[in-house]
């Protein structure tokens, strides 16, 4: 059907050029006086059949130029069309008023040629300065609606966003908060973080892949499943190469709450002042309480790594060094805490077997 709308269009071009294009010729070639060939329908109908010749050759061509622009357009999100749009119509606008000055002057020569690179260069930066500020230009438009209603500010303040990053999604306890109704708010999931997330998906390791589509299995739990409300940021920040720069970035413009697991990015955060949360700060605050003093059972399963020391783990992961358990590796003992040490990385208890502490 394309095709057919080239062709058409190449007849309608033919014709017109005909048209208004042979005259010219014949009388370069001293045969204007032939009434039979100098007559407009002789003319439409012999640069119609010239275009028609030409469109076997030049059909390909622009089919795959409309469907390459096509596909370009479909995949480019809405506000960047709209912004590109309305830049590329003031910097017409702009070049034409230009313009029009420099046509009151009649200066031979500059009059043809200004227009043209006028409307080619404001063209151009109008597009550029409309795809580089939106961001900046949506952010005034939401800062003078708070101006406007105090009842306005009162729900965007209440509407608080959640973004989330890569290793969070991948990690998959973000559903089972969601699903317990302790995070609150909107869940924000940008498209590049999406992106990011199909590349894993896709990587020849098996490893990577498993875990991209994990992340993407997670997601489609969390927007399905999940009684939270969940949008897709389609947005980037192509000045920045970074996906972690750019959550960051984020996070400022919408004023919003970056959800991490990830212990550089959650430092980046505080540095630049941008709230986050931390989903390991959250288990290890949910852990059981554990004061040196008391007994519990633990099962040993490998040594430490100063000697005689043994190795247990608790059911939430946390990990108990037992001074003196090198004898007891793959069996049960009953222990009593010595000390807790709380690090970056989680919670560590230390511990003796009992018997020794009777013994002592």
């Amino acid at each position: 059907m394309l095709k057919r709308i080239i062709q058409a269009c190449f007849l309608i071009a033919g014709g017109t050029l005909g048209i208004f294009l042979m005259p010219q010729l014949l009388i370069f070639i001293h045969l204007q006086d032939y009434t039979w060939i100098n007559n407009p329908y002789v003319a439409a109908v012999f640069g119609a059949i010239i275009f028609y010749i030409i469109s076997f050759w030049a059909v390909d061509h622009v089919v795959h130029f409309v469907k390459w622009f096509e596909e370009t357009l479909v995949k480019t999100p809405v506000t960047d069309i709209i912004f590109a749009s309305v830049g590329l119509i003031i910097g017409l606008l702009i070049a034409f008023l230009i313009g029009y000055a420099f046509n009151l002057m009649k200066i031979p020569g500059l009059n043809t040629v200004l227009p043209i690179v006028l409307t080619l260069l404001f063209g151009y930066l109008g597009i550029q300065v409309g795809l580089k500020k939106r961001n900046e230009v949506l952010n005034l438009f939401s800062v003078k609606k708070k101006k406007h209603s105090e009842e306005e500010t009162e729900k965007v303040n209440k509407k608080i966003y959640k973004i989330l990053d890569t290793s969070v999604i991948i990690d998959g306890r973000i559903a089972d908060i969601c699903q317990t109704g302790f995070l609150e708010g909107v869940i924000v999931i940008p498209q590049f973080v999406l992106e990011e997330l199909q590349h894993i998906a896709d990587s020849s390791d098996v490893l990577k892949r498993n875990r991209g589509r994990r992340g993407l299995d997670i997601l489609n739990r969390i927007q399905k499943e999940m009684p939270i409300q969940v949008e897709i940021y389609e947005g980037d920040f192509e000045d920045i190469q970074e996906v972690d720069s750019k959550l960051v970035k984020l996070a400022k413009v919408m004023d919003g709450v970056v959800v991490t697991n990830d212990f550089n990015l959650n430092k980046v955060c505080e540095l630049q002042n941008v709230p986050v949360l931390n989903i390991n700060d959250l288990a290890n605050a949910v852990k059981p309480v554990v004061l040196p003093g008391e007994e519990m059972n633990v099962h040993v399963i490998k040594d430490g790594k100063e000697q005689n020391q043994g190795v247990a783990y608790l059911d939430d992961g946390t990990m108990i060094v037992v001074e003196g358990g090198r004898d007891y590796i793959g069996k049960s003992v009953d222990v009593i805490v010595t000390s807790v040490l709380q690090t970056s990385a989680g919670r560590m208890i230390f511990a003796k077997p009992k018997i020794l502490e009777k013994a002592l």
